[in-house]
């Protein structure tokens, strides 16, 4: 994992980096899996000057992208939305989630955008549900900028010292990470 990281770090400051970190905030918000920060954060790390200009590219093409994904939903459910939906193994957890939606709507976009939760099934149940597309637009903007923008922030204020932590402890950040993620993916699954 060391020489992944070092790679990864030596790579973001590489000009066609921005274009992979574009083109990963967009799909991440309709069907890739991977979210952006794992891009955003060493790119932050190799150049903490850019921070700003990153989350802004990072906060744009999720805001894109998650019109597509608002799009799978709306019209293409049928077809790809379901597809991506069982892909994750989130059919029953989607359904419930859908029934939420048409309570809170708004709420639950600006609320999800920030947090770990896989932001495709957002945009889609926003798209399924036929959500406001001014307000599902205000809703991802303000929380995925958030969301960007604080990681941009607090690397950019404290990024020596998170460097330093990250390239210390990297082996048990990465199972930590793992651990999280499993037990958010259980979570989905049981939870809701």
């Amino acid at each position: 994992m060391r020489k992944i990281y070092n790679y990864v770090i030596h790579v973001s400051s590489a000009r066609y980096a921005v274009w992979i970190l574009a083109a990963v905030a967009f799909a991440e918000s309709s069907v890739f899996p991977i979210p952006p920060d794992i891009i955003l954060i060493p790119m932050i790390l190799a150049a903490r000057e850019r921070a700003w200009r990153l989350a802004t590219i990072c906060t744009i093409m999720s805001v894109l992208g998650g019109f597509l994904g608002y799009t799978i939903g709306a019209f293409l459910f049928d077809t790809i939305g379901q597809k991506v939906i069982y892909l994750y193994g989130l059919e029953s957890a989607f359904y419930r989630f859908s029934q939420r939606y048409i309570e809170m709507g708004g709420w639950i976009v600006a609320f999800f955008g920030i947090t770990p939760f896989p932001y495709k099934v957002i945009t889609i149940a926003s798209g399924v549900t036929h959500l406001d597309l001014f307000t599902f637009g205000i809703a991802s903007a303000i929380s995925r900028g958030l969301r960007f923008f604080l990681i941009a922030g607090l690397l950019w204020y404290f990024g020596p010292i998170i460097r330093k932590f990250i390239e210390r402890y990297l082996g048990w950040l990465i199972l930590v990470i793992c651990i999280i993620l499993c037990l958010g993916y259980i979570g989905l699954k049981f939870y809701l």
